[in-house]
Protein backbone atom coordinates (compact mmCIF):
# COMPACT_ATOMS: atom_id res chain seq x y z
CA UNK A 1 0.00 0.00 0.00
CA UNK A 2 1.49 3.39 -0.94
CA UNK A 3 2.32 5.78 1.84
CA UNK A 4 0.25 8.93 2.18
CA UNK A 5 1.56 11.96 0.34
CA UNK A 6 2.30 13.76 3.61
CA UNK A 7 4.91 11.12 4.54
CA UNK A 8 6.62 11.44 1.15
CA UNK A 9 6.57 15.21 1.47
CA UNK A 10 8.10 14.95 4.93
CA UNK A 11 10.85 12.68 3.60
CA UNK A 12 11.49 15.08 0.72
CA UNK A 13 11.85 18.02 3.05
CA UNK A 14 14.25 16.10 5.29
CA UNK A 15 16.44 14.95 2.42
CA UNK A 16 16.50 18.47 1.04
CA UNK A 17 17.64 19.75 4.43
CA UNK A 18 20.27 16.98 4.62
CA UNK A 19 21.77 16.31 1.17
CA UNK A 20 23.38 12.90 1.28
CA UNK A 21 20.49 11.33 3.19
CA UNK A 22 17.93 9.31 1.27
CA UNK A 23 14.89 7.27 2.25
CA UNK A 24 14.85 3.68 1.12
CA UNK A 25 12.33 0.87 1.47
CA UNK A 26 12.94 -2.25 3.47
CA UNK A 27 11.15 -5.06 5.27
CA UNK A 28 10.44 -2.81 8.26
CA UNK A 29 9.40 0.18 6.18
CA UNK A 30 11.13 3.23 4.77
CA UNK A 31 14.12 4.53 6.66
CA UNK A 32 16.76 7.24 6.39
CA UNK A 33 20.12 6.15 5.05
CA UNK A 34 23.34 7.64 3.84
CA UNK A 35 23.82 7.68 0.07
CA UNK A 36 26.13 4.77 -0.68
CA UNK A 37 26.27 3.82 2.98
CA UNK A 38 24.39 2.35 5.90
CA UNK A 39 21.15 3.50 7.47
CA UNK A 40 21.44 6.54 9.74
CA UNK A 41 20.23 4.53 12.75
CA UNK A 42 23.10 2.07 12.30
CA UNK A 43 25.68 4.85 12.43
CA UNK A 44 24.06 6.40 15.51
CA UNK A 45 23.88 3.00 17.23
CA UNK A 46 27.60 2.56 16.63
CA UNK A 47 28.40 6.09 17.81
CA UNK A 48 26.68 5.25 21.08
CA UNK A 49 28.84 2.15 21.49
CA UNK A 50 32.03 4.24 21.27
CA UNK A 51 31.50 7.27 23.49
CA UNK A 52 34.49 9.58 23.76
CA UNK A 53 36.19 8.34 20.60
CA UNK A 54 37.12 10.81 17.90
CA UNK A 55 34.94 11.18 14.83
CA UNK A 56 37.97 10.20 12.75
CA UNK A 57 38.45 6.88 14.56
CA UNK A 58 34.74 6.09 14.41
CA UNK A 59 34.62 6.88 10.69
CA UNK A 60 37.62 4.62 10.15
CA UNK A 61 36.01 1.81 12.15
CA UNK A 62 32.79 2.11 10.13
CA UNK A 63 34.69 2.47 6.86
CA UNK A 64 32.95 5.78 6.17
CA UNK A 65 34.20 9.30 5.63
CA UNK A 66 34.07 11.66 8.59
CA UNK A 67 31.61 13.80 6.64
CA UNK A 68 29.20 10.85 6.34
CA UNK A 69 29.39 10.17 10.08
CA UNK A 70 28.86 13.87 10.77
CA UNK A 71 25.89 13.92 8.40
CA UNK A 72 24.30 11.00 10.26
CA UNK A 73 24.91 12.76 13.59
CA UNK A 74 23.42 16.01 12.28
CA UNK A 75 20.36 14.19 10.93
CA UNK A 76 19.93 12.49 14.29
CA UNK A 77 20.16 15.83 16.08
CA UNK A 78 17.29 17.11 13.96
CA UNK A 79 15.12 13.96 14.08
CA UNK A 80 16.05 11.94 17.19
CA UNK A 81 12.62 10.32 17.64
CA UNK A 82 12.73 8.78 14.18
CA UNK A 83 16.21 7.31 14.66
CA UNK A 84 15.63 6.25 18.28
CA UNK A 85 12.52 4.34 17.16
CA UNK A 86 14.58 2.42 14.59
CA UNK A 87 17.28 1.60 17.13
CA UNK A 88 14.65 0.42 19.63
CA UNK A 89 12.93 -1.75 17.01
CA UNK A 90 16.25 -3.35 16.12
CA UNK A 91 17.04 -4.04 19.78
CA UNK A 92 13.63 -5.66 20.27
CA UNK A 93 14.07 -7.82 17.17
CA UNK A 94 17.52 -8.87 18.40
CA UNK A 95 16.07 -9.87 21.78
CA UNK A 96 13.39 -11.97 20.08
CA UNK A 97 16.04 -13.81 18.11
CA UNK A 98 18.13 -14.40 21.23
CA UNK A 99 15.21 -15.63 23.36
CA UNK A 100 12.67 -17.30 21.06
CA UNK A 101 11.70 -20.00 23.59
CA UNK A 102 10.82 -17.48 26.30
CA UNK A 103 8.64 -15.47 23.92
CA UNK A 104 6.78 -18.56 22.67
CA UNK A 105 5.71 -19.46 26.23
CA UNK A 106 3.82 -16.22 26.82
Amino acid sequence: MPRPTSFRLDEGLKTRQFPGVVYRPGPTGRRAGLVGGPDVWEVIRDLRHWPGRSMESIAEELELSESMVSLAADFYSAFPEEIDARIEANEQATEQVRRPDELDQT
